[in-house]
């Protein structure tokens, strides 16, 4: 008898240290949140992240997930608070979409502000991004990584669009930030704030006239079909997108499985960005000229076209850096300077 409580209590402590007493404090699957599915280089991120989790913990931390922010009701902008109150586990997020909870990351959305690949890049992997981490952080959130939905361009059903004068009157579907609908507002436009899931049929029936998106974005769903024949690449604005997880179900896992899902979200992060400007950045054009092929009048606006662009919506991008914060939007037009 004593010889079996012997064996039973040292099978037990071996249990223990080879890493089955983990299953007190995990869960046998986890909820993981975005805004679009795997269709798109976002929802593409989510599955990649859930995939290298498992791998790197050997199958100790399950994924599941929830394109089009389904946990919330289809809402983009309460997916945050959801993270925060525990309905959701894990997100890929827009930086656009957190930011009614999260000011600081208005920087992304102030009109103009990034001309190019480098500035997002001089921002999000520097000392702004940093900052922005921890003020994540405070809000009891764990970021872990930089993605990228890209920036985001204009398209429309009636005509081409180069200057603040063509916008005039133009009913544009825009996501719901008071920002978005300022900007739109400063170019003589009539913003209409909906859910991307609403964005679509308005967009079919006529009931807005354009939107704003990354060019992913606009292939994959398929945006000409639903009268889209006008795209103006203006680049006014980016939405990169972070990786996270809920603070109590971080705390939950040992330091050894936090480093791996870290990691996991690092190379998620750099395989998305990757994907996102693939046949957009740089030399390699091969989206436009797909979308040229569906029929679409392309405009690219040229520096003094962009000035004036600027002109008309400094006084919005004024307003906002003081919300932001001085000092932060300070620290970003310097780095983009150096970049």
């Amino acid at each position: 008898m004593q010889r079996r409580t012997f064996i039973a209590a040292a099978l037990a402590l071996f249990a223990a240290a080879s890493g089955n007493a983990l299953a007190d404090g995990y869960r046998t699957e986890y909820r993981l949140s975005t805004v679009l599915g795997t269709a798109f280089p976002w929802g593409q991120a989510g599955e990649r992240w859930a995939e290298l989790v498992k791998e790197k913990t050997q199958g100790r931390i399950n994924i599941k997930l929830y394109p089009g922010t389904s946990l919330v009701g289809g809402d983009q902008t309460r997916e945050f608070t959801a993270i925060r109150q525990g309905v959701i586990d894990l997100a890929v997020g827009s930086t656009i979409n957190w930011s009614p909870q999260v000011k600081e990351l208005n920087l992304f959305a102030l009109p103009f502000l990034m001309p190019d690949y480098k500035a997002i890049d001089a921002l999000t992997q520097g000392e702004v991004g940093n900052e922005l981490f921890a003020v994540i952080e405070k809000r009891e959130v764990i970021p872990l990584a930089w993605g990228e939905n890209g920036f985001r361009e204009m398209s429309n059903s009636k005509h081409a669009v180069t200057t603040p004068a063509d916008m005039k009157g133009l009913k544009f579907r825009v996501v719901g930030s008071p920002l978005f609908n300022e900007t739109f507002s400063a170019l003589g436009a009539n913003p209409t704030q909906m859910s991307w899931a609403d964005a679509q049929p308005a967009l079919a029936s006529g009931a807005v006239d354009g939107q704003e998106n990354p060019l992913s974005v606009f292939v994959a769903a398929k945006l000409p079909t639903v009268g889209q024949k006008y795209l103006t690449l203006w680049h006014y604005v980016a939405d990169p997108l972070i990786f996270v997880v809920n603070k109590d179900v971080w705390a939950s896992w040992t330091p050894a499985d936090r480093e791996a899902v870290r990691q996991a979200a690092l190379q998620a992060g750099r395989e998305n960005i990757a994907a996102a400007r693939k046949g957009i950045a740089g030399s390699d054009n091969a989206v436009l000229k797909q979308i040229e092929t569906a029929g679409v009048t392309v405009s690219a606006i040229s520096g003094e076209q962009r000035a004036a662009f600027v002109q008309a919506t400094r006084p919005v991008y004024d307003k906002w850096a003081k919300s932001i914060g001085t000092d932060l939007v300070k620290k970003a037009e310097t780095a983009i300077t150096k970049r």
